[in-house]
């Protein structure tokens, strides 16, 4: 079965895991998906399906969002309430003092990559060094928090909540911790949930218990949505003949299509019979439209 499931993570599986349940559940041969989250993190997560996974990286790519727990004065190696605990800071932040330094960083920052991460050094997870006790230079990457606000803060148990809308590649994690020490001390998170991912929000997805109900009813169709619907992109049909090459990997001619194309852009193709076969890119300067990915290979 090809295509993509909206998944609403629980908490404590990692997302490998999560995506090897679905698998087993739909019975797919592979499955992928478009984001990491920490075990401890639940929500939206978009799993792809056999030759879906082909598609992931031309998913719309809108960001994600998350609601996420924080609490101030403590820190540990893994910037969340799970790792180890290394030190304590009594400085007490206010709920003024919080509000008003949230702004330095909405937009575009730089943000370094903390060492409990997926991130690969080397062909090695960062996160197996840090487990083995080695920490090494990362460099900063560029993010952007597009909303960043503060849903509850409770000043005496300098413990609170926010909401935080931001570009792929962004660490909740560091955020907080960076915002703690914006506040002259420490923080780190104690809980989050990911409310959105690739366009879709976690209202969309469905919990592994709902997708085994499905299964038990013989329903499991119904959690699928087509690799054609979640890409978005224009539908293009074109002719028997020329469904046949480009299926096998062959460039079309644009003027042989007899359609009103736009020029550098990805298309859906379909066969005549209504059959998808993969996304085409058009070239106006080749006068070509060429296989971007194609569904059976």
């Amino acid at each position: 079965m090809n295509g993509f499931v909206f998944v609403d993570k629980p908490e404590g599986d990692s997302s490998f895991l999560v995506c090897a349940k679905v698998r087993r559940i739909f019975s797919a041969k592979k499955s992928g998906h478009t984001g990491t989250l920490d075990p401890m993190a639940t929500g939206a997560m978009v799993v792809a399906l056999s030759g879906a996974t082909r598609f992931i990286e031309l998913l719309p790519e809108t960001g994600k969002a998350y609601r996420a727990a924080f609490r101030f004065g403590l820190e540990t190696d893994t910037l969340d309430i799970t790792g180890n605990v290394l030190s304590f800071c009594d400085v007490p932040v206010t709920e003024k003092q919080l509000s008003s330094v949230l702004a330095r960083f909405r937009g575009e920052t730089m943000q370094l990559p903390p060492m409990y991460s997926a991130l690969k050094k080397n062909g090695v997870r960062l996160y197996e060094l840090a487990r083995r006790g080695e920490e090494i230079q990362r460099e900063a990457r560029r993010i952007n928090i597009s909303q960043l606000s503060l849903l509850s803060y409770d000043e005496e148990k300098r413990e609170g909540e926010l909401f935080v809308a931001c570009s792929a590649g962004t660490y909740v994690r560091s955020l907080i911790a960076d915002i703690g020490e914006a506040l002259g001390t420490k923080g780190v998170m104690t809980a989050l949930r990911r409310t959105s991912a690739n366009g879709v929000a976690v209202e969309n997805c469905r919990t592994l218990e709902e997708l085994e109900a499905l299964k038990k009813a013989d329903e499991l169709s119904r959690a699928v949505v087509s690799i054609p619907d979640a890409l978005c992109f224009k539908r293009l049909t074109v002719s028997a003949k020329q469904a046949r090459r480009f299926a096998n990997g062959g460039e079309l001619f644009l003027e042989r299509i007899n359609k009103t194309v736009s020029d550098e852009t990805l298309y859906s193709i379909f066969s005549p019979e209504n059959e998808f076969l993969g996304v085409g890119v058009t070239a106006f300067s080749s006068g070509l439209l060429k296989p971007k990915k194609i569904i059976g290979r």
